[in-house]
Protein backbone atom coordinates (compact mmCIF):
# COMPACT_ATOMS: atom_id res chain seq x y z
CA UNK A 1 0.00 0.00 0.00
CA UNK A 2 1.13 3.45 -0.41
CA UNK A 3 0.30 6.31 2.38
CA UNK A 4 -0.09 9.62 1.33
CA UNK A 5 -0.59 12.45 3.07
CA UNK A 6 -1.77 15.56 1.93
CA UNK A 7 -1.76 19.14 3.63
CA UNK A 8 -5.19 20.81 3.15
CA UNK A 9 -4.52 24.52 3.07
CA UNK A 10 -7.09 27.27 1.90
CA UNK A 11 -11.16 26.12 1.70
CA UNK A 12 -11.47 22.11 1.28
CA UNK A 13 -14.01 22.87 -1.23
CA UNK A 14 -11.32 24.38 -3.85
CA UNK A 15 -8.77 21.73 -3.37
CA UNK A 16 -10.26 19.51 -5.89
CA UNK A 17 -12.79 19.79 -9.12
CA UNK A 18 -12.49 15.88 -9.46
CA UNK A 19 -16.10 14.78 -10.20
CA UNK A 20 -16.92 11.83 -8.37
CA UNK A 21 -20.40 9.37 -7.32
CA UNK A 22 -21.28 8.43 -4.47
CA UNK A 23 -22.76 4.60 -3.20
CA UNK A 24 -24.23 3.91 0.32
CA UNK A 25 -24.70 0.42 1.27
CA UNK A 26 -27.86 1.29 4.28
CA UNK A 27 -29.77 -2.48 3.66
CA UNK A 28 -28.67 -4.19 6.83
CA UNK A 29 -30.81 -4.42 9.98
CA UNK A 30 -28.01 -3.70 12.80
CA UNK A 31 -28.71 -6.75 15.26
CA UNK A 32 -25.98 -6.21 17.49
CA UNK A 33 -27.22 -2.36 17.95
CA UNK A 34 -30.57 -4.54 19.84
CA UNK A 35 -32.86 -2.13 18.80
CA UNK A 36 -36.00 -2.32 16.54
CA UNK A 37 -34.90 0.63 14.15
CA UNK A 38 -31.69 -0.01 11.87
CA UNK A 39 -28.81 2.21 12.88
CA UNK A 40 -28.66 4.05 9.74
CA UNK A 41 -32.28 5.60 10.65
CA UNK A 42 -31.42 6.30 14.26
CA UNK A 43 -32.53 9.67 15.21
CA UNK A 44 -29.63 12.27 16.58
CA UNK A 45 -30.61 15.70 16.97
CA UNK A 46 -34.26 14.93 15.27
CA UNK A 47 -32.47 13.45 12.20
CA UNK A 48 -32.08 9.87 11.12
CA UNK A 49 -28.25 8.84 11.03
CA UNK A 50 -28.16 9.00 7.13
CA UNK A 51 -29.20 12.13 6.90
CA UNK A 52 -26.42 13.63 9.48
CA UNK A 53 -24.05 11.01 6.64
CA UNK A 54 -25.52 12.55 3.69
CA UNK A 55 -25.44 15.67 4.95
CA UNK A 56 -21.69 15.41 5.68
CA UNK A 57 -21.44 14.90 1.95
CA UNK A 58 -23.97 16.62 -0.53
CA UNK A 59 -22.58 19.52 -0.89
CA UNK A 60 -18.60 18.53 -1.65
CA UNK A 61 -17.41 19.66 -4.59
CA UNK A 62 -17.08 17.35 -7.72
CA UNK A 63 -21.02 14.97 -6.55
CA UNK A 64 -22.32 14.24 -9.04
CA UNK A 65 -25.38 11.80 -8.30
CA UNK A 66 -25.97 9.57 -4.70
CA UNK A 67 -27.42 6.26 -4.88
CA UNK A 68 -28.69 4.25 -1.62
CA UNK A 69 -28.77 0.50 -1.34
CA UNK A 70 -31.81 -0.06 0.87
CA UNK A 71 -33.73 -2.63 2.84
CA UNK A 72 -37.46 -3.40 0.73
CA UNK A 73 -38.70 -3.09 4.50
CA UNK A 74 -37.07 0.20 5.57
CA UNK A 75 -38.42 2.43 2.20
CA UNK A 76 -40.80 4.81 4.02
CA UNK A 77 -37.30 5.29 6.67
CA UNK A 78 -35.34 5.95 3.85
CA UNK A 79 -37.89 8.70 2.29
CA UNK A 80 -37.98 10.58 5.44
CA UNK A 81 -34.14 10.38 5.68
CA UNK A 82 -33.47 12.14 2.09
CA UNK A 83 -36.49 14.25 1.91
CA UNK A 84 -35.90 17.46 0.47
CA UNK A 85 -32.27 16.39 -0.66
CA UNK A 86 -31.60 16.17 -4.53
CA UNK A 87 -29.79 13.60 -7.00
CA UNK A 88 -30.25 10.64 -4.50
CA UNK A 89 -31.82 7.68 -5.64
CA UNK A 90 -32.00 3.90 -4.42
CA UNK A 91 -31.76 0.57 -5.11
CA UNK A 92 -32.73 -2.68 -3.45
CA UNK A 93 -29.89 -3.87 -1.92
CA UNK A 94 -28.85 -7.33 -0.18
CA UNK A 95 -28.30 -8.81 3.44
CA UNK A 96 -24.75 -9.11 2.40
CA UNK A 97 -23.33 -5.74 1.83
CA UNK A 98 -21.21 -6.83 -0.62
CA UNK A 99 -24.17 -7.72 -2.59
CA UNK A 100 -25.68 -4.58 -2.15
CA UNK A 101 -22.82 -2.43 -3.49
CA UNK A 102 -22.78 -4.59 -6.92
CA UNK A 103 -26.83 -3.80 -7.12
CA UNK A 104 -25.21 -0.05 -6.55
CA UNK A 105 -22.72 -0.36 -9.14
CA UNK A 106 -25.42 -1.49 -11.44
CA UNK A 107 -27.03 1.95 -11.25
CA UNK A 108 -23.70 3.20 -12.67
CA UNK A 109 -24.03 1.00 -15.77
CA UNK A 110 -23.81 4.13 -18.37
CA UNK A 111 -21.80 5.65 -17.02
CA UNK A 112 -17.77 6.55 -18.41
CA UNK A 113 -15.83 3.35 -16.89
CA UNK A 114 -13.07 6.27 -15.35
CA UNK A 115 -15.60 7.35 -13.53
CA UNK A 116 -14.49 7.63 -9.47
CA UNK A 117 -17.41 6.14 -7.39
CA UNK A 118 -17.13 6.70 -3.45
CA UNK A 119 -18.25 3.95 -1.08
CA UNK A 120 -19.26 4.86 2.31
CA UNK A 121 -20.96 3.30 5.14
CA UNK A 122 -24.88 4.73 6.01
CA UNK A 123 -23.47 4.93 9.98
CA UNK A 124 -20.28 7.21 9.49
CA UNK A 125 -21.96 10.61 10.40
CA UNK A 126 -18.80 12.02 11.44
CA UNK A 127 -16.91 11.60 8.23
CA UNK A 128 -14.77 15.03 7.64
CA UNK A 129 -14.99 16.87 4.08
CA UNK A 130 -11.14 17.34 4.27
CA UNK A 131 -10.38 13.97 4.35
CA UNK A 132 -13.09 13.03 1.46
CA UNK A 133 -11.37 15.99 -0.47
CA UNK A 134 -7.95 14.37 0.72
CA UNK A 135 -9.38 10.86 -1.13
CA UNK A 136 -10.00 12.59 -4.17
CA UNK A 137 -6.83 13.96 -4.34
CA UNK A 138 -5.21 11.11 -4.20
CA UNK A 139 -7.22 9.88 -6.91
CA UNK A 140 -5.99 11.80 -9.21
CA UNK A 141 -3.23 9.30 -9.70
CA UNK A 142 -4.61 6.41 -8.15
CA UNK A 143 -6.63 2.82 -8.85
CA UNK A 144 -8.20 3.13 -5.50
CA UNK A 145 -7.85 4.87 -2.19
CA UNK A 146 -8.98 4.39 0.96
CA UNK A 147 -9.72 6.59 4.26
CA UNK A 148 -7.58 4.98 7.35
CA UNK A 149 -6.15 5.81 10.77
CA UNK A 150 -3.08 4.71 12.50
CA UNK A 151 -3.28 1.87 15.06
CA UNK A 152 -2.03 3.70 18.29
CA UNK A 153 -3.12 1.22 20.58
CA UNK A 154 -1.23 -1.46 22.22
CA UNK A 155 -2.17 -4.64 20.60
CA UNK A 156 -2.22 -8.27 22.62
CA UNK A 157 -3.33 -11.31 21.36
CA UNK A 158 -4.60 -13.80 23.60
CA UNK A 159 -4.83 -17.75 22.37
CA UNK A 160 -4.49 -20.53 24.76
CA UNK A 161 -1.18 -21.68 23.36
CA UNK A 162 0.62 -18.31 22.93
CA UNK A 163 0.17 -14.85 24.43
CA UNK A 164 1.57 -12.03 22.54
CA UNK A 165 2.28 -8.17 21.95
CA UNK A 166 1.90 -6.99 18.34
CA UNK A 167 3.54 -4.61 16.66
CA UNK A 168 1.78 -1.45 15.86
CA UNK A 169 4.32 -0.30 12.88
CA UNK A 170 1.99 0.01 9.76
CA UNK A 171 -1.28 -0.98 11.06
CA UNK A 172 -4.38 0.60 10.29
CA UNK A 173 -7.47 0.98 11.10
CA UNK A 174 -9.31 0.95 7.69
CA UNK A 175 -12.76 3.92 6.86
CA UNK A 176 -14.38 4.84 4.71
CA UNK A 177 -14.98 6.26 1.99
CA UNK A 178 -13.46 4.23 -0.16
CA UNK A 179 -12.89 5.41 -3.66
CA UNK A 180 -11.98 3.78 -7.14
CA UNK A 181 -12.40 3.70 -10.58
CA UNK A 182 -15.90 2.62 -11.96
CA UNK A 183 -14.72 -0.04 -14.30
CA UNK A 184 -12.02 -1.36 -11.87
CA UNK A 185 -14.67 -2.47 -9.09
CA UNK A 186 -17.05 -3.75 -11.18
CA UNK A 187 -14.66 -6.20 -12.29
CA UNK A 188 -13.86 -7.38 -9.07
CA UNK A 189 -17.18 -7.38 -7.66
CA UNK A 190 -17.95 -9.96 -10.59
CA UNK A 191 -14.93 -11.51 -10.82
CA UNK A 192 -15.57 -12.56 -6.66
CA UNK A 193 -19.22 -12.35 -6.68
CA UNK A 194 -19.10 -15.72 -5.34
CA UNK A 195 -17.09 -15.07 -2.68
CA UNK A 196 -18.11 -13.87 1.10
CA UNK A 197 -14.78 -13.43 2.58
CA UNK A 198 -14.25 -10.00 2.09
CA UNK A 199 -14.76 -7.45 4.19
CA UNK A 200 -14.75 -4.77 1.80
CA UNK A 201 -14.28 -2.98 -1.57
CA UNK A 202 -10.92 -2.41 -0.77
CA UNK A 203 -9.99 -5.91 -0.60
CA UNK A 204 -11.58 -7.18 -3.69
CA UNK A 205 -9.27 -4.08 -5.55
CA UNK A 206 -6.37 -5.81 -3.76
CA UNK A 207 -7.31 -9.20 -4.86
CA UNK A 208 -7.26 -8.07 -7.97
CA UNK A 209 -3.79 -7.34 -8.29
CA UNK A 210 -4.23 -3.67 -7.73
CA UNK A 211 -2.46 -1.14 -5.49
CA UNK A 212 -4.79 0.45 -2.91
CA UNK A 213 -3.32 3.84 -1.82
CA UNK A 214 -4.31 4.93 1.88
CA UNK A 215 -5.22 8.23 3.09
CA UNK A 216 -4.93 9.70 6.46
CA UNK A 217 -7.92 10.61 8.19
CA UNK A 218 -9.56 12.21 11.21
CA UNK A 219 -10.28 9.40 14.11
CA UNK A 220 -13.46 11.16 15.04
CA UNK A 221 -14.75 8.79 11.33
CA UNK A 222 -16.27 6.43 13.77
CA UNK A 223 -18.79 3.89 12.87
CA UNK A 224 -21.94 2.84 14.88
CA UNK A 225 -21.87 -0.92 15.06
CA UNK A 226 -22.88 -1.27 19.11
CA UNK A 227 -24.80 1.21 21.41
CA UNK A 228 -21.71 2.58 22.73
CA UNK A 229 -20.66 4.22 19.56
CA UNK A 230 -24.08 5.65 19.17
CA UNK A 231 -23.73 6.98 22.55
CA UNK A 232 -20.25 8.31 21.13
CA UNK A 233 -21.44 9.65 18.11
CA UNK A 234 -24.53 11.36 19.61
CA UNK A 235 -22.00 12.91 21.96
CA UNK A 236 -19.90 13.99 19.47
CA UNK A 237 -22.62 15.34 16.75
CA UNK A 238 -23.74 17.52 20.18
CA UNK A 239 -20.77 18.92 21.46
CA UNK A 240 -19.91 19.82 17.81
CA UNK A 241 -22.82 22.48 17.55
CA UNK A 242 -22.52 25.46 18.52
CA UNK A 243 -24.70 28.82 18.76
CA UNK A 244 -24.34 31.54 16.63
CA UNK A 245 -25.49 34.60 15.68
CA UNK A 246 -24.56 37.32 13.35
CA UNK A 247 -26.04 40.65 11.95
CA UNK A 248 -26.90 41.98 8.14
CA UNK A 249 -27.19 44.78 7.13
CA UNK A 250 -28.18 46.96 3.84
CA UNK A 251 -29.31 49.68 1.76
CA UNK A 252 -30.27 50.29 -1.68
CA UNK A 253 -31.52 53.48 -3.18
CA UNK A 254 -34.57 53.73 -5.52
CA UNK A 255 -34.36 54.02 -9.04
CA UNK A 256 -34.69 58.06 -9.86
CA UNK A 257 -37.56 57.35 -12.53
CA UNK A 258 -40.07 53.94 -13.25
CA UNK A 259 -38.30 51.56 -15.20
CA UNK A 260 -39.61 47.37 -16.27
CA UNK A 261 -37.72 46.27 -12.92
CA UNK A 262 -39.37 44.80 -9.84
CA UNK A 263 -39.45 46.60 -6.83
CA UNK A 264 -38.20 43.11 -4.53
CA UNK A 265 -38.20 42.74 -1.24
CA UNK A 266 -37.68 39.47 0.62
CA UNK A 267 -38.48 37.81 -2.90
CA UNK A 268 -41.53 39.30 -3.28
CA UNK A 269 -42.72 41.93 -5.97
CA UNK A 270 -43.94 44.86 -4.60
CA UNK A 271 -46.22 46.93 -6.07
CA UNK A 272 -44.78 50.25 -6.51
CA UNK A 273 -43.87 53.03 -9.19
CA UNK A 274 -40.21 52.44 -8.75
CA UNK A 275 -37.63 49.74 -7.84
CA UNK A 276 -34.36 49.96 -5.81
CA UNK A 277 -31.66 50.53 -7.78
CA UNK A 278 -28.22 48.17 -7.36
CA UNK A 279 -26.46 45.51 -10.18
CA UNK A 280 -28.62 42.28 -9.00
CA UNK A 281 -32.51 42.53 -8.37
CA UNK A 282 -31.25 44.82 -5.26
CA UNK A 283 -33.53 42.93 -2.76
CA UNK A 284 -32.14 44.34 0.71
CA UNK A 285 -33.89 41.90 2.85
CA UNK A 286 -32.35 39.22 0.88
CA UNK A 287 -28.82 40.55 0.61
CA UNK A 288 -29.16 41.45 4.89
CA UNK A 289 -29.93 37.80 5.57
CA UNK A 290 -27.26 36.37 3.38
CA UNK A 291 -24.50 38.73 4.54
CA UNK A 292 -25.94 37.38 7.92
CA UNK A 293 -25.63 33.69 7.11
CA UNK A 294 -22.26 34.21 5.85
CA UNK A 295 -20.86 36.34 8.75
CA UNK A 296 -21.98 32.92 10.77
CA UNK A 297 -19.72 31.20 9.22
CA UNK A 298 -16.50 33.57 8.59
CA UNK A 299 -17.23 33.33 5.08
CA UNK A 300 -17.07 37.30 3.69
CA UNK A 301 -19.73 38.54 2.42
CA UNK A 302 -22.22 38.63 -0.28
CA UNK A 303 -19.52 41.00 -2.61
CA UNK A 304 -17.31 38.86 -1.86
CA UNK A 305 -18.97 35.49 -3.47
CA UNK A 306 -21.38 37.82 -5.77
CA UNK A 307 -19.35 41.17 -7.12
CA UNK A 308 -21.36 43.93 -8.56
CA UNK A 309 -18.53 43.84 -11.28
CA UNK A 310 -19.33 40.68 -12.04
CA UNK A 311 -21.84 40.98 -15.41
CA UNK A 312 -23.14 37.40 -14.34
CA UNK A 313 -25.24 39.16 -11.58
CA UNK A 314 -26.60 41.94 -13.66
CA UNK A 315 -30.60 42.16 -12.96
CA UNK A 316 -29.72 38.34 -11.01
CA UNK A 317 -32.78 37.02 -8.84
CA UNK A 318 -31.32 37.52 -4.75
CA UNK A 319 -32.53 34.49 -3.87
CA UNK A 320 -29.68 32.51 -5.61
CA UNK A 321 -27.50 34.37 -3.32
CA UNK A 322 -29.06 33.09 -0.37
CA UNK A 323 -29.55 29.72 -1.64
CA UNK A 324 -25.39 30.03 -1.82
CA UNK A 325 -25.26 31.03 1.39
CA UNK A 326 -27.18 28.08 3.07
CA UNK A 327 -25.12 25.34 1.27
CA UNK A 328 -22.50 26.81 2.99
CA UNK A 329 -23.74 26.70 6.27
CA UNK A 330 -25.18 23.34 5.98
CA UNK A 331 -21.71 21.97 4.62
CA UNK A 332 -20.13 23.10 7.29
CA UNK A 333 -22.87 21.49 9.62
CA UNK A 334 -24.80 24.35 10.44
CA UNK A 335 -28.89 25.06 10.82
CA UNK A 336 -30.88 27.88 10.59
CA UNK A 337 -33.12 28.25 14.22
CA UNK A 338 -34.76 31.73 13.05
CA UNK A 339 -33.83 35.14 11.31
CA UNK A 340 -35.32 38.20 12.24
CA UNK A 341 -35.47 41.30 10.17
CA UNK A 342 -36.29 44.28 10.55
CA UNK A 343 -37.03 46.55 7.55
Amino acid sequence: MTITNLELKGKPNNMTKQAFHLLIPAAGNASRMGQDTPKQYLKINGKPVLRHTLEKLININGLQSIVIAINGDHKELYQEAVQGLENVSFVFGSSSRKQSVYNGLKEFSNNNKSDIILIHDAARPLVQEKDVTALLKAMENAEAATLACPISDTLYRAEKSKDEILSRDNLWAIQTPQAFKLDTLMEAHEKYKDDDSFTDDAGLIRAMGYEVQIVPASRMNIKITTPEDFEMVQTMLNTAKQTRSASGYDVHAFEATPSERKLMLGGIAIDHPVALKGHSDADVVLHAITDAILGIINEGDIGTHFPPSDPQWKDADSAIFLKEAAKLLATKGGDLSFIDVTI
